[in-house]
């Protein structure tokens, strides 16, 4: 016999917490009323022979004691039982942050630690959000979630995302609206910050939006840079008018174009220089660099086209190059995050800009970025229509103003949610009926807890964040003005997300979802949850979406549950992890190309948000492999990305395979150096930067550094 706790975790079943319960309630009745050890045991025996061999929670088992005591007319001690039974409610209920944050003071709380690599759990400034974020789980865990939903996060029914920001009126990413703001001005702690006259200027008022955005929510940021183009054309036609004013009588036209083509690049170089060093700079109120996205995309029909491909060749040769870190080595930067475009006049099929793609492949093979976007693949999907994602790496679905135009600019996302697919699967044990059943009732719950993510942001005032809601980066509303319009009628989406369709399928049909029985399964489970959304949106007005997230730490979040609950189960919690999304489980062997393709089918289901990616080891040694594949992506998927195999060493910049030496270190062939506790490699499948651990399970394994992801 199990039990279940409050809190999703299975324990043995011991009956002397039975017998301590009903004896601290006697203790307190008198003596006429007190049971007497033979109906102890009676009402434990009851207790065993109704469970027999199943997993029976905690709640279920103290409402039977409850009716036994009754049934021996032992009013006042089951009223005594009642009290100590509401007590302990009342316990469980008082605030449960102490321990964590005492933990997190003294760098000993590891889950948090390795929650966000791009945050430093010792920074004082770090340790304060994270401070707050525990105060904010607690409270929403309490007091604003209803226990229902708080215990199915607790069990890994469901995954509440963010619940360290649900106490404000937040929300989770955006696209910020960066043309209206640096065209028509904006405000930023009380200051009007005018329309640059020069790019420069633009890119450092650029930089200062996306810091004091990033600041006002907990999601990340995309800014669509096609909006700079037109500044460094300002430049242009200032030094042009400058120089011949100046020099028209002494120099030629040649001469005059020339000198002013190298202060304009000097000046492109200098102001991209400036978003590359802000942004990795600055530290946001959330204790790290603003999480922003660089969408290049070059509009052969824009005006500023040219300027633009300057801008976005700029960005590319920068951040090949890399940043140098404390060392003095140049290194890559965690942010910005870069999308490039691929669309007919750049996809290396002898477009007009198909050297910035040389640029873009070249960069990906040295520093993982760019992520790559099929604008041929994102119209089929969007109406015709290329944008970005959001910092989160989820997607809007199309929406017109009331001019009948469509916008992207300017949008948000109120949070997610993400179901947990192969528990149900475990559940169902291969019934289909029960499967079916099961999942819609989690459905439900998703849809619940998602309301409750809309519900608290209704109301929010403008003032909360003036940034957003009064100075264009999402609306110019008025102050006081309530933003409950922009949450409604799909201006924003909110999201539902998925982990494990791999499992689920393996779980179900005992193949995986890429066979042909597996994919029928698989296509029906992701059509289902598409169809939910859909019929939410429909129903209450508000755009939900299907969220296919990268969420790495929420893949090893349901698997660590589900292994403590059901044990280990082959293929599914034996791993360790879950399979993201709709991804093809990394140990299948799998063509590249055919993995693309496969997962294309996924994508256009899961338009609220999907990204997929191949591993191709020593990039920098494979161009020619990495442009097939780019050419590959622009006909046959919409969001990809490259991972590679290769270690990456940060105190001289090496890049290849590091060596694990006789003291269990990892040691650099190039430069030597030695660390065992401290990061000073990333591995490069994921760009995880944060702190490593050592295996110590099977002997081949021993001396395998394995990484948090």
């Amino acid at each position: 016999m199990k039990v279940q706790k409050r809190d999703g975790r299975v324990a043995e079943y011991d009956k002397a917490k039975i017998i301590t319960a009903i004896r601290k309630a006697n203790a307190e009745v008198p003596d006429n009323e007190k049971v007497e050890t033979q109906s102890i045991e009676t009402i434990v025996r009851y207790v065993e022979k109704f469970a027999g061999k199943n997993i029976l929670h905690v709640e279920t088992i103290q409402d039977m004691i409850e009716k036994e005591l009754m049934r021996q007319n032992k009013y006042i001690l089951a009223k005594k039982y009642i009290i100590y039974r509401y007590q302990r409610a009342l316990l469980r209920k008082a605030n449960t942050t102490d321990e964590s944050i005492l933990k997190l003071i003294k760098n000993e709380n590891k889950e948090l630690s390795e929650e966000n690599s791009n945050k430093n759990t010792i920074l004082a400034s770090t340790q304060r959000d994270y401070i707050a974020g525990e105060v904010s789980k607690d409270l929403t865990r309490r007091l604003l979630l209803p226990e229902r939903i708080s215990m199915a996060h607790d069990q890994g029914v469901l995954h509440f995302h963010d619940a360290d920001y649900f106490i404000q009126s937040i929300f989770n990413c955006c696209l910020i609206n960066i043309g209206d703001m640096l065209d028509n001005g904006t405000v930023m702690n009380g200051k009007m910050i005018e329309s640059p006259k020069s790019f420069q200027v633009a890119c450092i008022v650029m930089t200062q939006i996306i810091a004091a955005v990033a600041s006002n929510q907990y999601g990340g940021q995309s800014v669509d840079m096609r909006h700079l183009g037109k500044y460094l054309r300002k430049s242009k036609n200032k030094y042009l008018k400058e120089m011949t004013e100046k020099y028209s009588d002494k120099l030629d036209e040649s001469m005059i174009n020339e000198i002013v083509n190298m202060r304009l690049y000097d000046e492109l170089k200098s102001g991209v220089q400036t978003i590359q060093y802000q942004i990795n700079t600055l530290m946001t109120t959330t204790g790290q660099a603003p999480f922003v996205t660089l969408f290049l995309h070059l509009d052969e029909n824009d005006e500023y086209a040219e300027e633009n491909a300057m801008i976005i060749h700029e960005i590319l040769r920068q951040r090949m190059e890399g940043t140098k870190n404390e060392a003095g080595v140049y290194v890559t930067p965690a942010f910005p995050k870069l999308i490039y475009v691929l669309d007919e006049h750049n996809c290396l099929k002898g477009g007009k800009y198909d050297y910035l793609t040389e640029m873009a492949v070249k960069c990906s093979a040295k520093r993982m970025y760019p992520d790559y976007i099929s604008a041929k693949k994102m119209r089929e999907n969007y109406e015709g229509n290329v944008f970005s994602c959001m910092g989160c790496r989820s997607f809007l679905a199309p929406w017109k103003d009331e001019n009948g135009q469509y916008k992207f600019e300017g949008r948000f996302n109120q949070g997610v949610v993400s179901i947990n697919l192969p528990q149900i699967g475990i559940i169902a044990d291969q019934n289909e009926e029960v499967f079916w059943k099961l999942f819609d009732e989690r459905l439900h719950l998703c849809f619940e807890a998602l309301m409750y993510r809309h519900k608290a942001l209704e109301g929010t005032l403008s003032d909360v964040s003036p940034i957003h809601w009064q100075y264009g980066a999402i609306s110019r509303l008025p102050k006081g003005a309530v933003i409950d319009e922009l949450l409604h009628g799909g201006y924003s989406s909110i999201s539902l997300g998925y982990i494990g369709l791999y499992e689920v399928t393996k779980l179900m049909k005992g193949v995986s979802h890429t066979t042909k029985e597996g994919k029928e399964f698989a296509l029906r489970v992701m059509n289902h949850m598409r169809e939910a959304t859909e019929r939410w949106k429909s129903e209450t007005g508000i755009g939900f979406a299907l969220y296919g997230t990268p969420a790495e730490s929420l893949c090893y979040r349901f698997a660590r549950i589900d292994r403590q609950r059901f044990g280990i189960i082959k293929d599914v919690t034996d791993k360790g992890y879950y399979t993201n999304s709709y991804h093809i489980d990394v140990r299948e062997e799998i063509d590249a190309f055919e993995k693309f393709e496969f997962e294309n089918q996924f994508q256009k289901i899961s338009l609220g948000g999907a990204i997929s990616y191949v591993e191709i080891p020593n990039m920098s040694k494979n161009l020619d492999a990495l442009r097939e594949m780019v050419k590959f992506i622009y006909e046959n998927i919409q969001y990809a990305e490259f991972n590679t195999k290769s270690d990456y060493c940060h105190e001289c910049g090496f890049d290849g395979e590091i060596i694990v030496n006789d003291d269990n270190e990892w040691e650099c062939p190039q430069c030597h150096n030695k660390k065992r506790s401290k990061l000073t490699v990333t591995r490069r499948t994921c760009g995880y930067l944060g702190e490593n651990f050592w295996n110590t399970g099977k002997t081949k394994e021993i001396k395998e550094r394995v990484l948090h992801l």
